[in-house]
């Protein structure tokens, strides 16, 4: 049964003078039954199958399992969702719009008109990851930030300029403006979406997927949104849907409210550490409770920001009061501010007090129980105790936890307390203090040194009261005469202009100035590992001594490795608590009880001193108007100076350079027609490689650092790049011939083809020789001979990076045969034109004796069906045997998609 007799739920409604037309979730409950405890969430995605009823891909059944969901609370059914715009970052958007330039290009090839080639669905694209703190703690700090980030990325800044004028639906938010999360929330989200179609306005959703995992930031504002790969996004923004299974979802409900002196941070660290104990890894959660009635937006956005953390696909909050007043502090129009609020109460999708909907599972929080914490040193729901840091640390020291948080606090509780016998020095015996000069004055540096404080990142940047409250601390910390310790990093990169409008008019920019926090530039920093050189004298330092050291940012992820190589352990806390190690300089205190340092007279100076109030708080907020949302978003789109002045020519058709290792014309439209070839078997292809269980993406997808001696080191070094000017994997990905050559290359990958080597390397099986898996693939292609990926359990787990897909493609790989896949890495590559197939039950490589040495052949490609079985023939030299393997194109969407050779031709020819 199709979506033919979707009943009739066209309607209307009036606001701000203006007549819509939408599509009633009332009428089609008279029709599909009764929905008012449905979750609003799923309520989101009812409508949205409501509007594209008359699409293929949408079946009564499906809306009809959505309203049935609420028999059992979760469904097996797998839908077709249209999200009404695409948000992107720069490090993710560039491969989408070098795709989309390159679709031109093959348009043009084709003899049409290449301006044809658009998204479909609104995209922003947002330049907010390229910024690093190269310098820090002056007042030129930004200013020379800028001027960096500019000459490194002006390849990349002028084809994402080209793109901003060459295509329709297409805008740009240029760099120096702020994070892509913040200006949706602050500008960019509507709550309500509208569209002008034959005569008529259409009111929907305000729905968008983007390619950052932070995108859920926006659910604070009731509009649903979570994060997708690259492939998902490019495949949303040219109007195919996201294939999707009704999630389940958790309730989550929020009673009480916050006491004296805990933050939003504090909430969002304790909501992170509940859920992701829970397990809400693939649901959606939505917050409810009449502890709602009085959280304000920007509180909502900092714990939808992190549902990555959490696990969850998003993290909602429904339309209220608080949605209205955050629109009109923002500077939304009068007349959108009518819409919304008419809108959600014509659809059941206004909060109402006491409204309790359907969950699969609920857990509750009471506010006033939050109490001032951090979380690290590795995980963001790792949650510590302000109280329990001190030992915390201590235990880490020890090597005795791996979950140290956990043991601190039970250590704590049962002996109520500090233990008697506590000795802070008595752990520190084989991590030496190391003594450092900086800047003509000597000291020491101990473990546990705070050489990084850093206000940054989108999830606290966003929230004035915390903000203001970082600025209240400093103004009592320098009125009390103390200082930064001069080990400390610090730095101040909010998420948007309007920030530092408000810290300039309440006064405290100037005090926050004075401790070093200094505005460094607007965009993602430290949180994205941005976080530029520690000082030369403590970088020896820490070397010297292989000293464990610390950084505070008031981010969401802090994983190891990833605010800077040499930092152990990385602490999320809110920002005042950032302001407050860095005067503290080390987190082997605990500042509820141990002084932050002497003030000028010489007496100690201890947190709760400095620490401001509510009321204090609340009086700063006030400074916060519309018209500083007005006045920086009102040539959002413009940029400064060095931005317009870059020099693109208007053409449809993107002027590729030979020259740049940033930005290449990819081959995945080579010889492509306007008709799609008939599908071919597979003939004698040989193993790329053989893999494992639990195979990620961060182990398929280039990322991180480029090292001099790996295929893509070489590749920019022939082009005359100097290995300090690599820049990183992500800031290539414009660039496929870099990318290509990073696939399968991550150092902690291992080959079975090969014995005990880790690394991006396998066995040509022709010559027997040991190379790096680039260099094989390449050497296979000389003879054109296809290959194929072999692989256990969970092939593709983790982030649903496009890369993995996209260059598993262009190093020859036809198909992946594994034991099982991750959903959206499964959906990749048919996106990309390979196949992944599934060993039949009780057979995998191991059973099978593969060696890697073998030939495989698969047939009847012609004749493919979802789901259905495929011979596979196994040639080696011990003879053959065939297996029946399960094709995982699991939809007829998705075979279409193979069918044209990946899912950018389907559209593509579509268009045409």
């Amino acid at each position: 049964m199709s979506a033919e007799d979707t009943p009739n739920t066209l309607s209307t409604l009036d606001a701000g003078g203006k007549t819509y037309h939408y599509y009633s979730l009332p009428k089609a409950a008279e029709a599909l039954g009764d929905i008012k405890r449905l979750p609003f969430t799923l309520k989101v995605l009812l409508e949205n199958q409501l509007r594209f009823a008359s699409e293929p891909s949408v079946y009564r059944e499906d809306m009809q399992a959505l309203v049935d969901w609420q028999k059992e609370a979760r469904s097996t059914r797998e839908i077709g969702y249209r999200p009404a715009r695409v948000l992107m970052q720069d490090f993710t958007g560039v491969p989408g719009v070098v795709d989309l330039a390159s679709m031109r290009d093959a348009v043009q090839r084709l003899g049409e008109d290449p301006a044809r080639i658009n998204p479909l669905s609104p995209v922003d694209l947002v330049i907010d990851h390229s910024v690093m703190v190269d310098h820090f703690g002056d007042a030129s700090s930004f200013k020379d930030n800028v001027t960096i980030e500019m000459e490194r990325n002006h390849e990349r800044y002028e084809f994402l300029r080209w793109g901003q004028q060459a295509f329709d639906n297409f805008r740009v938010v240029p760099p120096g403006t702020g994070i892509c999360h913040q200006v949706n929330l602050e500008y960019l989200g509507k709550a309500v979406w509208t569209k002008d179609e034959d005569g008529k306005s259409y009111a929907y959703p305000d729905t968008l997927v983007g390619t950052d995992s932070h995108t859920t930031m926006i659910n604070g504002l009731g509009v649903l949104g979570w994060g997708v790969g690259g492939i998902e996004a490019e495949a949303a923004m040219l109007g195919q849907p996201v294939s999707m299974l009704i999630p389940e979802v958790i309730g989550f409900k929020i009673t009480g409210k916050l006491r004296e002196g805990i933050t939003a941070t504090d909430l969002v660290l304790t909501v992170t550490q509940m859920l992701r104990k829970k397990g809400v890894v693939g649901k959606f959660v939505e917050f409810y409770g009449d502890g709602l009635k009085d959280m304000p937006v920007a509180d909502r956005a900092t714990i939808a920001n992190m549902a990555p953390e959490y696990g969850a696909t998003c993290g909602f909050f429904p339309i209220d009061e608080q949605t209205l007043d955050y629109m009109r502090l923002t500077g939304r129009d009068d007349d959108q501010i009518a819409l919304v609020e008419a809108y959600a109460k014509a659809q059941g999708l206004w909060r109402e007090p006491g409204h309790e909907p359907i969950y699969t599972d609920t857990l509750q929080l009471d506010m006033g129980e939050v109490e001032a914490s951090l979380a690290g040193p590795k995980r963001p729901q790792d949650r510590v105790a302000l109280t329990d840091m001190k030992l915390t640390f201590e235990k880490l020291m020890d090597g005795e936890a791996s979950d140290a948080s956990a043991q601190a606090q039970a250590r704590w509780q049962s002996e109520g307390g500090q233990p008697a016998d506590y000795d802070q020095h008595s752990h520190f015996e084989n991590n030496d203090s190391q003594v450092c000069e900086m800047n003509g004055e000597s000291f020491k540096l101990n473990p546990g040194a705070v050489v990084i404080a850093a206000i940054t990142s989108c999830t606290n940047t966003s929230n004035p009261s915390v903000m203001l409250a970082a600025g209240l601390l400093a103004r009592k910390a320098t009125e009390k005469g103390l200082s930064t310790k001069p080990w400390v990093k610090t730095s101040l990169a909010p998420g948007s202009k309007v920030v530092t409008d408000y810290l300039a008019a309440g006064g405290v920019q100037e005090d926050l100035n004075k401790l070093g926090f200094n505005l460094v530039g607007y965009g993602c920093t430290t949180c994205i590992g941005n976080s530029g050189p520690l000082p030369e004298q403590v970088e020896k330092a820490i070397d010297a001594g292989d000293l464990t050291v610390a950084s505070v940012l008031s981010g969401n992820r802090n994983f190891e490795g990833r605010v800077h190589p040499l930092v152990k352990t990385n602490w999320l806390a809110s920002p005042p608590l950032v302001v407050a190690y860095a005067l503290a300089g080390n987190v082997r205190l605990d500042l509820t009880k141990e002084p932050l340092g002497n003030g000028k007279d010489g007496n100690p100076v201890y947190l709760k001193d400095i620490w401001p109030s509510q009321a204090e708080i609340a009086e700063a907020v006030e400074q916060v108007k519309t018209d500083m949302f007005r006045k920086e978003y009102a040539e959002v789109f413009n940029g400064d100076e060095t931005w317009q002045s870059i020099k693109v020519p208007e053409s449809k058709v993107y002027e590729w350079s030979k020259d740049s290792t940033y930005i290449q014309h990819p081959p995945f439209f080579d010889g492509m027609g306007k008709e799609p070839e008939p599908v071919e078997d597979i003939k004698d292809a040989r193993v790329l490689a053989m893999l494992g269980d639990s195979v990620t993406t961060d182990h398929i997808s280039p990322a991180g650092s480029i090292k001099p001696d790996s295929p893509a080191g070489r590749y920019l070094q022939e082009h005359g790049v100097q290995p300090k000017d690599f820049n990183s994997y992500g800031s290539r990905r414009g660039n496929h011939e870099v990318m290509m050559r990073g696939t399968f290359a991550n150092v902690r990958i291992r080959n079975e083809m090969l014995d005990g080597v880790e690394g991006g390397y396998t066995r040509h099986v022709v010559t027997g020789e040991q190379m790096a898996i680039y260099d094989a693939a390449m050497k296979y292609a000389e003879d054109n001979t296809p290959l194929v990926v072999v692989a256990g359990k969970e092939y593709g787990t983790g982030s649903s990076r496009d890369w993995a897909a996209k260059g598993t493609r262009l190093l020859g790989v036809r198909a992946v045969i594994a034991e099982s896949y991750e959903r959206i890495h499964r959906s990749n590559l048919i996106g990309m034109g390979v196949l992944p197939l599934q060993f039949p039950e009780g057979e995998d490589r191991k059973s099978l004796g593969l060696t890697g040495d073998e030939t495989f052949s698969i047939e009847g490609l012609g004749e493919l069906d979802p789901g259905g079985t495929v011979r596979v023939v196994i040639k080696s030299d011990k003879g053959e045997k065939a297996i029946d393997a399960t094709c995982r194109i699991d939809t007829v969407n998705e075979m279409e998609y193979y069918r044209h050779g990946g899912i950018l031709h389907y559209v593509l020819r579509s268009m045409l």
